[in-house]
């Protein structure tokens, strides 16, 4: 290009020293008049040295060529390209409108050149989708679980018997909650079969076998049980055995002689017979019980041997009746508050709750010979239930009316001052002293 230089360039391809440089500030491009072959301009900190050329590639052992080869376009000795600089921001490319004729153009090449990321059309989330249907699924199958179990526990609760047992002018009262549990002698819903075979008699009328009371609040859950030969004043009947109270007014007289000789409001009355406690028993799958002594009665068909083992609903229910053991009656009242509270703790135990061909067997048997005041209801045997297992846990207490003597023949007296420390503890819902523990 003419006029770059003011004069020709001097021999020996360099201009001379003072020499203005060119126009522009620019050096003169390859090729132009002016241009000469000079050597590249080292980097700072070189001493003003050259850059070495690269190194070739190395070789492989065995002459099998370089270990890496040098990408398309760049020789051994090639300088690495420059980084292209980004392209300026400008309009986005339009795209072609549908249906308009012309050649097809992948959907790649339509996007935008400016930098931009955009979202393409996406599959739908099926993961999402499954994991909805499926919460949605357990949700629906939880209400219906819900549902069942609300119905199954007001069909029980229906079919509870229910009698008049808690006195309507009962002047007893007491802080915590009292539960009166009475196991009659009753044979109703047993056929000749099953008195029999359960050695249970065929005698009629009504007694009671066992007594006991269960008190449950702050002090802890206490059961105490009642001989039924404990000789005790009845309202109207002057003094007898307890459980003559039963056979003379049925529930209601029993709970209000209980009242009287205990000072103990009584809040909730349960009864259970000869065929719901073995019926109880084989829904649970029988109970485990550690037996002392082997006994021999067979007067309440039992025949059993020492040592820990299963007992079914018909060796149970004679295991619970039998006076054929040195303590008589005080040893069969410690075996009934035994037995009971194992029953119960197996009953709510985790593996019978969430079982239903346990439970709705044990649920039955229960709540088809089980009899309960008017005013009682499902959750009220719950309660009771719960307040077994304290007592079956080991945090409660386990104990007997204390006894003073004989009152004549195999009548029981109580021992007052005892008996008053006991109860007098339990109206203020406190635990009892064992000084007062019978017998």
């Amino acid at each position: 290009m003419a006029g770059d230089f003011r004069g020709p360039p001097p021999p020996g391809g360099r201009p001379p020293q003072g020499a203005p440089p060119p126009r522009g500030g620019r050096p003169a491009r390859p090729g132009s008049p002016g241009w000469t072959n000079q050597p590249r301009n080292p980097l700072p900190g070189h001493g003003g040295r050259p850059l070495p050329p690269p190194s070739p590639p190395q070789q492989q052992p065995g002459g099998r060529g370089p270990l890496r080869k040098p990408p398309p376009g760049r020789g051994a000795g090639a300088p690495p390209p420059t980084r292209a600089a980004a392209p300026s921001r400008g309009p986005a490319v339009p795209r072609p409108a549908a249906g308009a004729a012309g050649p097809s153009v992948h959907p790649a090449s339509q996007a935008p050149r400016d930098g931009r990321i955009t979202r393409g059309p996406t599959m739908p989330d099926w993961r999402r989708a499954r994991g909805a249907l499926g919460g949605g699924r357990w949700k629906a199958v939880l209400v219906l679980l819900l549902v069942a179990v609300v119905g199954f526990g007001v069909y029980l609760d229906q079919n509870m018997t229910r009698v008049q047992a808690l006195p309507a002018d009962s002047q007893a009262s007491s802080s915590g909650t009292n539960y009166l549990i009475v196991g009659s002698d009753s044979r109703e819903g047993l056929s000749a079969e099953d008195e029999e075979r359960l050695a249970t008699g065929d005698a009629a009328g009504q007694r009671t076998d066992t007594i006991m009371l269960l008190h449950t609040g702050s002090s802890g859950s206490v059961l105490v049980s009642i001989p039924r030969d404990s000789y005790l004043p009845i309202p109207g009947k002057g003094s007898n055995k307890v459980n003559a109270a039963f056979a003379f007014g049925g529930p209601e007289l029993l709970v209000e002689t209980v009242e009287n000789a205990t000072g103990l409001r009584i809040d909730h009355y349960v009864e259970v017979g000869f065929g719901g406690f073995v019926g109880a028993v084989d829904a649970v799958g029988g109970v485990d019980m550690c037996v002392p002594d082997s006994i021999d009665d067979p007067k309440a068909g039992l025949d059993i041997q020492a040592g820990c083992q299963e007992l079914d609903g018909s060796t149970a229910l004679g295991y619970v009746r039998t006076r054929a053991t040195p303590g008589s009656d005080f040893d069969r009242v410690k075996r009934q508050r035994e037995f009971l509270s194992a029953l119960l703790g197996k009953a709510t135990s985790p593996l019978t709750l969430i079982n239903p061909f346990r439970m709705v067997p044990l649920a039955s048997a229960v709540t088809g010979t089980i009899t309960v005041d008017d005013s009682d209801h499902i959750w009220n045997l719950a309660g009771l239930a719960w307040g077994m297992k304290g007592v079956s846990g080991g945090d409660g207490v386990q104990t007997t009316v204390p006894i003073g003597g004989s009152a004549g023949g195999s009548n029981l007296r109580w021992d007052r001052s005892r008996a008053q420390q006991m109860f007098g503890a339990l109206q203020n819902d406190e635990a009892p002293p064992r000084s007062s523990f019978g017998p």
